[in-house]
């Protein structure tokens, strides 16, 4: 071999082996399917407690004529004034215990392999649930009135009921045409948007329990820096993009990246949690027993 050949060869860098993991692949892996489970099993929990609430307190109040029961609760509850606008609050409460339990059937892996023509006919009546109650709150908000809070916390539930919208039209226009990957994501998507006023429940209910008073709001006026933050975190931003980092470090993350996404599910799990459990003991349980 030539002598400027054998130097070239000798200078150049021979590959380094691959480094062996081990088994933190499959670790980070299983940490990252294993905290998104769990979340969403505390979540879908804490919304099954949230439907038998509204169906007892709301719907038995109506099932005993007792409708002024709901103006305890709600700034404009029960309108004598205003049938129509009480129908579609009432619709609107009814639609909002069909969709939780719509959305835990549709959730449930076994449903899909087992009955997938349950499956699919439940995922119509999931999204068109969603459909409509994202059309109502709109319009409860925006022609009723009598929301409570300031303008942006009315301004990030309309930006929430379009999310809602689009995420629905998604999850249609991908079964239809039977992309089945993209719609299972798309219908996750439809989940987390539409899960946004129990996030907030959630997130105010964490807030109380870990300062043990209102801090950063004023609970006469329910209007506040605060409010205004959970609001756009709860129905905008947080759900979506913490739903957009898991399914990226699924696919495409390594194990830096799944054990950050872990760790963002797990302090959300904690949080989510912590304000069921303080939403149950504090708001739903004792108004279920009056």
């Amino acid at each position: 071999m030539p002598t400027h050949e054998a130097s070239a060869t000798m200078a150049t860098p021979l590959p380094l082996p691959p480094r062996d993991l081990g088994r933190w692949p499959t670790w980070s892996r299983a940490l990252l399917s294993g905290s998104a489970t769990l979340w969403l099993i505390i979540t879908l929990a804490g919304q099954l407690f949230f439907a038998a609430y509204v169906a007892k307190v709301y719907g038995g109040s109506a099932m005993a004529g007792e409708y002024e029961r709901w103006s305890k609760i709600l700034p404009r509850g029960f309108d004598a004034k205003d049938p129509v606008g009480t129908a579609m609050l009432g619709l609107h409460l009814l639609l909002a215990v069909t969709w939780v339990l719509s959305g835990v059937l549709q959730l449930m892996p076994v449903l899909r392999r087992r009955a997938p023509q349950l499956h699919r006919w439940n995922g119509r009546a999931f999204i068109g649930f969603a459909l409509v109650l994202a059309i109502g709150g709109l319009w409860l908000v925006w022609v009723r009135g009598g929301v409570v809070g300031d303008l942006s916390q009315h301004l990030a539930i309309s930006v929430n009921a379009l999310l809602i919208l689009a995420c629905a039209t998604m999850a249609w226009r991908t079964a239809r045409s039977r992309q089945f990957l993209a719609h299972r994501r798309w219908a996750l998507r439809l989940f987390v948007v539409a899960s946004g006023v129990w996030f907030f429940r959630v997130g105010l209910m964490a807030w109380m329990a870990l300062h043990r008073r209102p801090l950063g709001f004023d609970p006469a006026t329910f209007q506040g820096p605060f409010l205004t933050v959970l609001a756009l975190s709860v129905y905008i931003v947080l759900p979506l993009l913490l739903l957009q980092l898991y399914l990226f470090a699924k696919d495409r993350g390594g194990i830096a990246l799944q054990l950050s996404a872990t760790l963002a599910i797990g302090v959300v799990t904690l949080t989510t949690t912590a304000g069921t459990l303080a939403a149950v003991a504090g708001m739903w349980l004792p108004r279920m027993a009056q």
